[in-house]
């Protein structure tokens, strides 16, 4: 217990007392040696315990943590007359906290592991700086996975993020030194820009404020200048900077690996360091660098400030109307900027060289035209956005130039990413022209989602009268519109500013992790901690991630950083401002594009270091033991939150769920599922005032553009249906696919069109029946004991709907094209589920800002239901969210508490012939496999069909209709012969060349399936659908189900329906088998379960029923088939169930074909039937019998003596019961004459109550055979003389025992005595002697054929059965 453990320390300082505090809260005990009085003070306050040494700080310790500063004091601390390790025990773990490089404690592992004491773990204790972490504590370790064993519970506690990086220590140190070497050259770049800014003269709070909300933002820009500006920084932190650095210098010269932007950055603060005059300690980092690079940054920042929002809000107010635009530049972003206009009312001319383009802008309804000029004509505003200066230069002044056809007064939008200078040239020249032509300066930056969405971010500069005439343009495109005083220049000065930053940190950024890669870190992870730490910028999480996947998609081209921080270099030089971490990052990008990489990501920067050194940055996400990473998380929240659900739900809104297969429906039950959206239909769910119903959509199957629509017209639906009913509020969920694929975002922003802007976007595709794990925003997909990362999963290759990224963050930056950046996607930790509980997801998500996107890590439902229950909190407070969740969501939000499995015996379908159909349309690989093995199991007891995917979906019409018919003709014969039949789509995986044609492959099975499933005409006992597409399509097309009720579950996340009345079969169970669900056996298991049994009971079950309902059954002796058709017929008729049974005489004549005819009609039988052997006194015919398919046998040792007969029965009992049969035996002796066998009077003997008890325990018998003056054959002319006073006593033994009374000689007995047998407790009456007869004098009555007699013998002896189970009390409780 952790109560019991003690945790040592040795040497404090204000982290260390965090620390103990938090191990103390955890319930360990904490000591500690420290020589600072003011700490040890602090840390009796604490309720530590003082100790006067090392030693005695590691005395009866589980960990003992170490803080070193220095080499020199590890002997010392260890090693010493009093070190740590004298008073150590051998299984404690030593955390180590330290400055050193790695090599000192790889040092001292050795040394620790020589004197066979103690494990060892370094660690980097720090503040996260992200603003999910904000200033709690992180902890990156490393070590051996022994000692990470030992130490991780205290390490967890300790902290609110962990990182392990298991193998040789020291990783710790090296993240370290990777943190200071990205925060070392985003400090320098930091300063580098701000001095360009104010040289272009733009207030430096300006150029602070602009780029702190933008993509050239870094935690060091964001927290460093604005102290730098308040003269708050002093000189001494550039002491400081050049030692760290000049450590991680000296590293990589012993790794021989080049560092240029982190060796200039360190020249940069030598130089620094050097203007500092004398001993004037007071002396700011700003005048020391005003010196440096002969700026005023000072003088600027005391300027007069200004908000640029405000003067933009201010020229939108007084903006000049437009009613013609013109629009030169239609590339990838100028293409949405131009049709963004359109939508907005606006009429545009447009011009590219591309006439493609040209032709799509013109279907878009813009006015094509064929040159610069012509796109001019009667203008009020021209938009430029071409790629570089030449290329302005070309469309305003070269042949057919926009400047000689632009009417007099018109103003022209430059919005290309240019310099300063040749801004300002530009006004100039168009000033000269006498047309009064206004320019405005206004380059844009966000991406091209963004420039379509008209949610652009634009800096624009210019004389007021051209800004106000272009205002209602810039407006249209801009969600933040900045308007920057300084005349036209400036707004490209501000873009020079963010695009020096953003492109050092898209260079440092593969500096940081080329180095990290080389240092022998797992990059995955390191990028993980850098963007919790100090060294992380928006570039570094958004470029990153491309690095870590070796994608070079060029969301934006490596050249236009070329040009771009060509701008910068020039532009400096033409100020006289040195730049140099901007001019060699220059210089990388130059090298990436001059080795062939210019037209490949800007991420692809990367290269240059790997080329260079051969290291390789990309790193795929580890594969995970799970139970080690579920044992390494926080204890879950230690209440259940389900009881709160169930009453926040009372009042809360009903969830809406829109499926996009059925197969979502895998976690719930007792909830209704709608086929249709018709408003009729939503009306009536809403009058019912659920708490949850589910809209089938199948809208995966679809393609993006129709998958929208018809979201767009549910959404609207359920407005107008909520409209009509009273006090109704509803919530949408987006259930898809546990494994990320889907019609995301397209889905979601087809909902948000229409049900309004939500506060946030919630993304939960947790799912613990299918082992979906989301840890540290990274999604696992279970395989055995392992947790896969998805992207590297069959999932993620999926034809239609395929991803790379594993991280939830960086999925949805992916999937969105870059309009989401992985940046702006907010979390909700584990670690804040299971520390904070309700309260903290529910003022997480109330703090969101609106419109945001956030993640739902989870690893139990447990963290399930915490979050829903925060969730329900602020929906409750009026915040609205969009859910895209997988199916646990679901379930928990609405306080569903799971049940058993559904079995057939639950719905009452055991009774029904024909066969269960299973189709099969799903082609992931883990269906192919469960498809193996279910054959491989079920083979005997199911017919497949193969239906060929080439025919249906690849060849001509009537090929596709002859399988069809082919298919469905063999599938009713099967069905009707009673066998489970699976139905499969060929196995070999077809796709088109496009995600489009391999939906329309997809479409043109599954409708194949539906066609084939509509064609069969039998009524299936069950029907199961393997995928999801295949499931929703049978539902609605074929079997036109509209309405279902998920009834629960017939596998742990296979869901299980009852058909409406609607359906072309009702009531019939529907398993709805996802394609990505359980293990390579799941299927089988599932099948096996509900395939029709092929005894519908056992003779245990038989007679357990009968004691439950206090009848008997009847045990009919056959001969021949006529005998086993009667008994058969008469128990079908009478709704009873019946055994058949064998005499030994009765083997001898018909042998095994006789028992085969039994067997099958038991399994042909509607109604339960078992086969038994009777009178079993030969050792070898039972031995036998045991192997012929007999459901129960009797052992008859009654000629024997009782210790042989105990011998005897003991034997067969424990082969029968080996092989799951029941075992009867008789304990007495019947007179009597049975075929053949005869007892005589004087052998005939009672049932001794004290003699059952002794055989009953002997034996371990299931079933006894009682002689109390019963006898075989026919009873004497003075008639039956039964002991029923015996028989009670009997009957009160067996009832403790648990073992079931027989009584053999039934046939001659009054209704009044078999009356009396079975209320004390007779539950099988054998019958022969009645149907012998019965069967003999129909002979009498010859016939004119044979076939006649058979029929005249059955009917007689159809009738003494019948009777007798009248009088037995059987008819009517088959079931």
């Amino acid at each position: 217990m952790a109560s019991q453990q003690v945790v040592g320390f040795v040497s404090l300082d204000d982290l260390s007392l965090e620390l103990a505090a938090s191990l103390l809260r955890s319930g360990y005990a904490v000591q500690a040696f420290e020589i600072s009085e003011p700490l040890i003070t602090e840390f009796l306050k604490l309720g530590g315990i003082m100790c006067a040494s090392p030693m005695e700080a590691g005395r009866g310790v589980a960990a003992l943590i170490v803080l070193i500063s220095h080499a020199d004091q590890m002997n010392d601390v260890f090693f010493g007359d009093e070190g740590a390790l004298k008073g150590l025990d051998k299984d404690a773990v030593v955390i180590l906290r330290s400055t050193l490089l790695p090599s000192y404690i790889q040092n001292l592992e050795k040394r620790l592991s020589d004197c066979e004491t103690a494990y060892l773990v370094d660690v980097y204790v720090s503040r996260g700086m992200s603003e999910l972490l904000n200033g709690k504590v992180m902890i990156t370790s490393s070590g051996k996975s022994d000692a990470i064993a030992r130490a991780r519970p205290f390490l967890s506690a300790m902290c609110e993020k962990l990182y392990i990086f298991e193998g040789e220590v020291g990783a710790g140190s090296k993240v370290k030194m990777v943190n200071e070497l990205l925060e070392g050259i985003h400090f320098i770049a930091s300063l580098e820009a701000i001095s360009l800014g104010v040289k272009a003269g733009i207030h430096p709070w300006i150029i602070y404020n602009i780029i702190s909300n933008a993509a050239g933002n870094s935690w060091v820009f964001k927290n460093h200048v604005p102290k730098v500006l308040q003269g708050n920084t002093k000189h001494h932190f550039l002491s400081t900077f050049v030692q760290k650095l000049g450590v991680i210098l000296d590293v990589s010269k012993s790794l021989t690996f080049p560092l240029p932007l982190l060796a200039v950055a360190h020249q940069q603060l030598i130089l620094g360091s050097t203007h500092v005059c004398g001993d004037d300690d007071s002396a700011s980092l700003v005048k020391v660098w005003d010196k440096v690079l002969g700026v005023s940054t000072t003088d600027a920042a005391n300027e007069e400030m200004y908000s640029p929002e405000e003067l933009a809000n201010q020229i939108a107010c007084k903006s000049s109307s437009v009613n013609r635009i013109g629009f030169i530049g239609l590339g990838a972003m100028g293409f949405g900027m131009a049709t963004h206009l359109l939508r907005s009312k606006f009429c545009v001319l447009g011009y590219d060289v591309y006439k493609p383009t040209l032709t799509r802008f013109a279907e878009a309804g813009g006015l094509a035209c064929n040159s610069p000029a012509e796109a001019c004509k009667d203008v009020d505003v021209l938009v430029i956005m071409v790629t570089n200066e030449a290329q302005a230069e070309s469309v305003i002044y070269g042949d057919l130039g926009a400047v000689s056809a632009l009417p007099s007064g018109a103003s022209i939008i430059l919005s290309s990413t240019v310099s300063p200078g040749f801004v300002s040239q530009l006004e100039h020249r168009l000033m000269n022209k006498g047309k009064n032509l206004k320019l405005v300066d206004a380059p844009v930056s966000g991406g091209v989602q963004r420039a379509s969405m008209g949610t652009l971010t634009i800096m624009a500069s210019g004389t007021d009268e051209a800004l106000k005439s272009t205002g209602l343009v810039l407006a249209a495109l801009s969600e933040k519109l900045y308007v920057i005083k300084g005349g036209c220049g400036a707004g490209s000065g501000v873009k020079m500013v963010n695009q020096l930053l953003a492109g050092v940190h898209i260079a440092s950024g593969a500096e940081a992790m080329a180095f990290g890669a080389r240092l022998g870190i797992n990059t995955r992870m390191l990028f993980d901690v850098i963007t919790n730490s100090g060294g992380t910028s928006w570039m570094f999480e958004n470029r990153v991630p491309h690095m870590l996947d070796g994608d070079y998609t060029p969301y934006s081209a490596l050249d236009i950083f070329v040009k771009d921080l060509g701008i910068v270099s020039r532009e400096c030089s033409s100020r006289k401002v040195p730049l140099h971490i901007a001019t060699v990052a220059h210089q990388l990008f130059l090298s990436g594009s001059a080795a062939g990489w210019g037209r490949q990501d800007d991420a692809g920067v990367v290269k240059v270091y790997e080329t260079l050194t051969g290291v390789v940055v990309e790193g795929k996400l580890p594969v995970l033991k799970k139970e080690a990473v579920l044992q390494s998380l926080p204890s879950e929240w230690p209440v259940d939150p389900i009881d709160d659900i169930q009453k926040l739900n009372q009042n809360s809104k009903t969830l809406v769920v829109l499926d996009d297969d059925p197969t979502g429906t895998q976690t719930v039950h007792d909830i209704e599922v709608l086929t249709e959206w018709t408003i009729e239909s939503l009306i009536a769910q809403f009058r019912k005032s659920p708490k949850c119903f589910f809209i089938l959509t199948n809208s995966r199957s679809l393609s993006s553009e129709k998958a929208s629509a018809l979201i767009k017209d549910i959404c609207r639906n359920l407005q107008t249906a909520a409209k009509s009913v009273e006090s109704i509020d509803y919530t949408v969920v987006l259930r898809g696919d546990s494994t990320l694929r889907g019609h995301f975002p397209e889905e979601a922003d087809a909902a948000v069109s229409v049900l309004g802007e939500m506060d946030a976007w919630i993304i939960c595709p947790f799912f613990l029946q299918g082992g979906r794990y989301t840890i540290d925003d990274v999604h696992y997909v279970a395989d055995s004991d392992k947790l896969v990362p998805a992207g590297d999963t069959e999932f993620a290759k999926d034809a239609a709907f395929g991803y790379k990224s594993s991280n939830l963050r960086e999925w949805v930056e992916e999937k969105t094209g870059g309009r989401i950046p992985a940046s702006r996607v907010t979390s909700i930790s584990i670690q804040l589920l299971r520390k904070g509980g309700t309260d903290a997801v529910f003022e997480r998500l109330c703090s969101l800002p609106k419109g945001s996107t956030c993640i739902v890590n989870a690893a139990s439902e447990r963290d399930m239901a915490v979050f829903a229950a925060g969730m329900i909190k602020a929906e409750l407070k009026g915040k609205r969210f969009l859910c895209r969740t997988a199916a646990s969501f679901v379930s928990t939000r609405i306080g569903i508490v799971p049940k058993a499995p559904i079995l057939p015996k639950d719905l009452g379908i055991n009774k029904e012939k024909n066969g269960g159909l299973i189709v099969v349309g799903s082609y992931v690989p883990k269906t192919t496999k469960q498809v193996e093995e279910l054959r491989l199991q079920c083979g005997q007891i199911l017919r497949s069909i193969e239906v060929s995917v080439d025919k249906i979906a690849m060849k001509s019409v009537e090929e596709r209709e002859e399988e069809i018919s082919k298919t469905a003709e063999m599938a009713d014969c099967f069905l009707r012969a009673r066998k489970d039949t699976l139905i499969l789509t060929s196995r070999e995986l077809i796709t088109g060349k496009t995600p489009s044609e391999s939906l329309e492959i997809n479409f043109k099975v599954s409708s194949a399936l539906v066609e084939i499933v509509r064609k069969i005409t039998t009524k299936p006992r069950y029907i199961l659908a393997k995928g999801g597409i295949t499931s929703s399509d049978l539902a609605t097309k074929a079997l036109e189900a509209k309405c279902a009720k998920i009834v629960g579950q017939a596998l742990a996340g296979v869901p299980l329906w009852q058909l409406g009345p609607e359906s072309r079969h009702p009531g019939v169970p529907y398993i709805v088998f996802p394609g990505n669900v359980g293990d390579s056996k799941a299927l089988a298991e599932v099948v096996k379960s509900w395939a029709r049994p092929l005894r519908l009971s056992s003779t245990k079950e038989l007679l357990s029923n009968a004691e439950k309902g206090g009848y008997a059954v009847g045990a009919f002796n056959v001969y021949n088939l006529e005998g086993v058709e009667a008994v058969v017929a008469a128990a079908e008729e009478e709704q009873s169930p019946a055994i058949l049974q064998i005499h030994p005489g009765a083997l001898k004549q018909g042998g095994i074909p006789l028992v085969a005819c039994c067997v099958s009609a038991a399994e042909q039988a509607n109604v339960p039937i078992t086969v038994h052997f009777d009178h079993g006194t030969s050792k070898q015919d039972l031995v036998e019998a045991l192997e012929l398919g007999f459901d129960s046998v009797m052992v008859d040792g009654s000629h024997l003596s009782l210790k042989d007969n105990v011998s005897y029965t003991k034997f067969i009992s424990f082969l029968a019961h080996s092989k799951g049969m029941l075992v009867e035996a008789e304990l007495g002796r019947l007179s009597g004459t049975e075929d053949d066998l005869t007892v005589e009077d004087y052998e005939a003997r009672l049932t001794d109550v004290n003699q059952a008890q002794e055989f009953i325990d002997e034996t371990g018998i299931d079933a006894l055979a009682v002689c109390i003056g019963n006898v075989h054959g026919k009873y004497p002319a003075s008639g039956p003389n039964l002991r029923l006073d015996l028989l009670k006593d009997l009957r009160a033994l067996c009832l403790k025992k648990g073992v079931f009374l027989v009584l053999h000689g039934a046939s001659g007995l009054s209704k009044e005595l078999i009356k009396g047998c079975i209320e004390q407790g007779v539950r099988k009456f054998n019958v022969n002697t009645e149907v012998r007869k019965a069967y003999m004098e129909s002979l009498n009555n010859p016939s004119k054929d044979l076939v006649h007699v058979i029929a005249s013998a059955k009917e007689a002896m159809k009738g003494v059965v019948a009777e007798k189970m009248h009088l037995f009390g059987s008819a009517g409780k088959a079931w």
